[in-house]
Formats: structure tokens, C-alpha cells, sequence
């Protein structure tokens, strides 16, 4: 009996040690203490001294590649996108599930713009986010058979929840998007490669303009409800080329998840039906960026896709009208600023002042890749990418920011990489979806990305 309450008691003291070693307090150093912060900061202010900004006539190009996979076929295939089975990336409760048939066709899309010696190719995928190792993959491309940076390309994504999936390794990043697979990997990237050179090789003489309207019938505060603020902005771009081809690029903070984890079909959501309607309706191409979706959820009517579409079509109607208004103008001023940031330690809370130690939540975790900021000026609009799901009401502080400087501005998110959630300050400690498991990185990561975000969108825009 001794010996036993000996190995009990050991057995204990090793439970203790574990915990101990498992478990940290969470860190609340404030970001301009740390020196991730004061790294980047002394890279953002070089950066800033060498923005150049460019004047001129506008050349565009568009770029549009097919990502409906081809399911049940007899192996994998990523040269002509054939899968024995692909899941669908953006619920848990999928459990990994394959994909059952296709509802709706998925796309990768692409404007180029050329001003003077300044190139930026912004590429909207029907997909989840912008995955991390597809956007590296892209990058490398672009790099080595076009001679661009990523310092040219801005991406982001639909934020569907039927699409793609098996792009994730790790434990929650299969929990959300299905068991892992390379050859998915290979595939979106040659897709998202070739969408980038289509758009540049396509480059004309053009003319491109922006607007927005205001769409609070179909956007809500899902974080906090009436308590919070709203970004009602729906953004627009429209250009078009000398020879009459035009596209419109529009960017709304709804988040797209009108399909629930029921749907096992392919779907882009309700960006979809958007973008199908524009196209149908006289556009040669419609690309959608999700906004600042990170705290706001969408307002529709209808049940299953007839939700999607209800939100979808709707919002088409209403960028046909706006569209129609915006002043194009053959010659523009752009500038822009790519940062890649250094950042915290992963902070996975399991309470509200506790975490996983990091060692363990990276093991956990995907990959979050490279994490870079951008902002871009496009004559009048300030737009900046986040890597993220940014939320919408930090948005409108720089909405108004840059509209004292008579600028319209946007924030747009997964930009090819992903930290979870950037949320206000003052949401950190609620034990909700948004502020506890998709917060990843601590307190101090929301201010610290809230803050060079800021500095950058104000540098472009002097």
C-alpha cells in the first residue's frame, strides 16, 4: 500500500510539473515595450523614407483561372486539378467530410495596374483565406519567371466556407479544413500563378475610378451586437481597358457564412452570386476582397442558397447603380508600402489570463507563414491589407482618419498569411468566438498591428 501512494504521489508530482511547464500566464507587455515592435518600427521607418510616388497614364490588365477541382477521380492530380477527394475549408463541425458535388464554380482573379515603373496585381480568390504555403509558392513564381516582389502582389479572399480545404496542416488547421494535402498545395498556386501572369500580359491603356454606398441592410455587429459599431461601406473599384473590357472590384465586411457546415457542395457564397451577376450583367470580370470582416456578420432573407443569393444579387443591384457614377480617370497617382513584421510568441488562451505554452500551440496551430502589412494608394483610396480577419470597427477609425485627408479607405484581409483575429482592445477579455480561440497572439498583438497599419496608411497618403 506504501508503495503504491509512493508511485501515486510521483505520478502526481509529474502531472504538476507538466501543467506547470504547459500553462503560462498570459503576457501583457505592452507592443512598444517588446523588441518585435521596435524591430519593425526602425524597418517601417526606412521603408517610409523611400516611398515613391507614381504619376502617369494607367495600363490594366485582367487574369482570371478556374479552382473548381474535379472530384472523385482515380488519384491525385494538381497539373489538372483532380482529386480522389477534397473537404471544404471553414467549419469544425465538417469533421473533414469530402466535398459531394459542385454547386457553384470557384475562381482566382486578378487587375493589374501599371503606372509609370509601379506594378500591383490584386488577386481575389474564392477560397476560405489566402493560404500561407500557396502564397509563399505564388511569390517564389512571380519572383523567379516574372521578376516581380511581394512587394507587387496584394491578395486576398472571399472568406467562403464552401470551398477549397485540405491546405492546412496541424491539428486545428485540419479541424477547420480537412485532412492535409500537398497536392492541393500545388495546385492552387500554379492557378493563383497563372492568374497573376494572364493580368499582366494582358496590360492596355485604361482608366480606373473608386466609390462606395452605404449597404446596412445586409451587415450587422456579430461580435457584440447593438453595442457595437458597424462599417456599412461597400467599396468599390471599376476599371476598364481602352478596348472596352471592364472589371469591378468590391469589398464588403460581411462575413460569408450564409452556408453553414450543412453544405457540402462547393459554393463562393454569397460573393459569388455577386460576382456571377455583374458578370452576367455586362462586367468582363468581378472580384470580390473580404473587408474588415474579423466582428461583422451578414443580414439576409431566405433559407439555404437562397440566402446566399438574396445577399448576393442585392448587393450586385446596387454596385450596377453606384457604378455608373464613378469618375474614371486615365491618369492616376499611386505609392504603396509592403512590411513584413516581426511578432509575439503564439498566446492560446485556455481561461482569460492563461495560455498554452507555445512550444505546445505551435505544434497545434498551422503555419501562420510570413506575415506582412500593406498599404496601397490608388489616387484617391488608401487600401490596406491585413493578415488576418480584421475587424470593422477598427476600420472606421481609419475611414475617418483618411477622410479628413480626402481620401476614401479600406481595409481588406488574408492577405497570404494568417493570425486569427484582430479585434478592438476593449473585446480582449470577453470569452467569446472571436476574442478567445482566434485570438492567437495576446493582448498586445491587436494595438501593435491597429497602430502600423495606421502609420503606414498615413504615410501613403502624405
Amino acid at each position: 500500500m506504501i508503495k503504491f501512494f509512493k508511485i501515486l504521489g510521483v505520478l502526481f508530482l509529474i502531472i504538476l510539473l507538466f501543467l506547470f511547464w504547459a500553462i503560462k500566464s498570459v503576457d501583457y507587455t505592452p507592443y512598444f515595450k517588446t523588441d518585435y515592435y521596435k524591430s519593425t518600427n526602425s524597418k517601417l521607418d526606412s521603408l517610409s523614407k523611400n516611398v515613391v510616388k507614381q504619376t502617369g497614364h494607367v495600363l490594366i490588365g485582367f487574369g482570371k483561372q478556374s479552382i473548381t477541382p474535379i472530384l472523385n477521380g482515380d488519384q491525385d492530380d494538381s497539373a489538372l486539378g483532380k482529386f480522389k477527394e477534397i473537404p471544404l475549408a471553414g467549419y469544425g463541425g465538417r469533421e473533414g467530410a469530402p466535398a459531394t458535388g459542385i454547386h457553384d464554380s470557384l475562381f482566382v482573379k486578378a487587375i493589374a495596374i501599371k503606372v509609370s515603373e509601379k506594378i500591383m496585381v490584386f488577386v481575389g480568390s474564392d477560397l476560405l483565406i489566402m493560404p500561407p504555403e500557396v502564397s509563399k509558392k505564388t511569390d517564389e513564381y512571380v519572383s523567379q519567371k516574372l521578376g516581380l516582389s511581394r512587394d507587387n502582389i496584394f491578395y486576398s479572399a472571399t472568406h467562403t466556407h464552401s470551398s477549397v480545404g485540405a491546405w492546412s496542416a496541424g491539428t486545428v488547421g485540419e479541424l477547420f479544413g480537412g485532412k492535409y494535402n500537398e497536392a492541393v498545395i500545388d495546385w492552387l498556386s500554379q492557378k493563383v500563378a497563372q492568374t497573376v501572369e494572364d493580368a499582366l500580359k494582358d496590360m492596355n491603356p485604361g482608366r480606373i475610378g473608386t466609390g462606395n454606398f452605404h449597404a446596412m441592410d445586409f451587415v450587422r455587429n456579430r461580435l457584440v451586437g447593438e453595442d457595437g459599431t458597424v462599417n456599412d461601406d461597400f467599396m468599390i473599384v471599376k476599371a476598364e481597358q481602352i478596348d472596352g473590357k471592364t472589371a469591378i472590384l468590391g469589398s464588403f465586411d460581411a462575413h460569408a457564412t450564409t452556408l453553414g457546415d450543412w453544405n457540402l457542395e462547393t459554393s463562393a457564397d454569397y460573393p459569388g452570386y455577386w460576382q456571377r451577376k455583374l458578370e452576367n450583367e455586362g462586367f468582363d470580370l468581378a472580384i470580390y476582397f473580404a473587408g474588415s470582416v474579423g466582428s461583422h456578420s451578414y443580414r439576409s432573407l431566405g433559407e439555404r442558397f437562397d440566402k446566399s443569393r438574396y445577399i448576393g444579387e442585392a448587393l450586385a443591384d446596387s454596385v450596377l447603380k453606384y457604378s455608373s457614377l464613378i469618375k474614371l480617370k486615365d491618369s492616376i497617382e499611386v505609392s504603396s508600402i509592403t512590411l513584413k513584421i516581426e511578432y509575439p510568441e503564439m498566446q492560446f488562451r485556455v481561461s482569460d489570463g492563461m495560455r498554452l505554452n507555445p512550444t505546445i500551440a505551435n505544434k497545434l496551430f498551422p503555419e501562420v507563414g510570413d506575415i506582412y502589412l500593406q498599404t496601397a494608394r490608388i489616387d484617391s483610396l488608401i487600401w490596406a491589407t491585413s493578415p488576418c480577419d480584421f475587424s470593422g470597427e477598427t476600420a472606421i477609425v481609419y475611414k475617418n482618419a483618411m477622410h479628413k485627408k480626402g481620401y476614401r479607405a479600406m481595409v481588406t484581409s488574408f492577405n497570404g498569411g494568417y493570425t486569427g483575429y484582430i479585434i478592438p482592445c476593449k473585446y480582449y477579455h470577453l470569452n467569446e468566438y472571436e476574442s478567445r480561440l482566434m485570438n492567437w497572439f495576446g493582448p498586445a498583438y491587436n494595438p501593435y498591428i491597429n497602430y502600423m497599419i495606421g502609420e503606414m496608411m498615413q504615410t501613403v497618403s502624405n
